[in-house]
């Protein structure tokens, strides 16, 4: 078993002040954890597929960002759809989360608008840049996930994306090629990680 205070490799570790948040105290092993989580996130998935006609709008707005963390996560933390406080070894600095979530949406709204980037790229570049803002404590790469599905059902009338489906516990060599196509992103370079994610099935 797996302890909730190891840190691994592409999970945000939990501070104990973090841990204070979680609804469930009798949970002390990564993998009740992740049951409970997965959990919420079914909950959370079923709240975005009803979503009422959200327009470019309403999809590329904070309060969206928020309520769909809250979706996914508020059964089980305290703190989810809170932007975080502290610093992490990932994410912008905590005082810039909101200024870098604003350009950030601005910026998606007229990628899509213009059509500056294929549909592949474009979730591409969605995904990676909410994980590099890290805005919550914790679950920012599922929920930059699903907010991309959001964004390719609902105004790209595309599929949802085919995501590596592997536990942070299994560092198989598929979530090492995607943890390594967001650091090449990281510097502007997004060949690596759309490659990766047309590897998956994803055109």
């Amino acid at each position: 078993m797996t302890t909730l205070i190891e840190n691994l490799e592409g999970a945000t570790p939990l501070s104990p002040d973090d841990m204070a948040g979680l609804k469930f105290h009798h949970i002390d092993t990564r993998e009740q954890l992740n049951e409970l989580e997965a959990a919420n996130i079914l909950q959370g998935q079923m709240w975005a597929s009803q979503l009422k006609a959200p327009t470019i709008e309403s999809v590329f707005d904070r309060g969206f960002v928020i309520n769909l963390h809250k979706a996914l996560f508020g059964d089980v933390w305290e703190w989810a759809g809170t932007f975080r406080l502290r610093e992490l070894n990932i994410g912008v600095e905590p005082r810039n989360i909101t200024t870098d979530l604003h350009n950030f949406l601005e910026d998606a709204k007229y990628w899509l608008e213009f059509k500056h980037f294929d549909n592949l790229e474009l979730s591409a570049r969605i995904q990676h840049r909410l994980v590099q803002i890290h805005p919550f404590v914790n679950g920012n790469g599922r929920h930059s996930r699903i907010f991309t599905d959001i964004v390719r059902v609902f105004l790209l009338n595309e599929k949802p994306m085919q995501w590596a489906n592997v536990k942070l516990e299994d560092m198989s060599e598929e979530r090492s090629a995607y943890i390594s196509g967001l650091r090449k992103a990281d510097a502007g370079d997004f060949t690596e990680f759309t490659d990766y994610l047309r590897k998956l099935g994803n055109e």
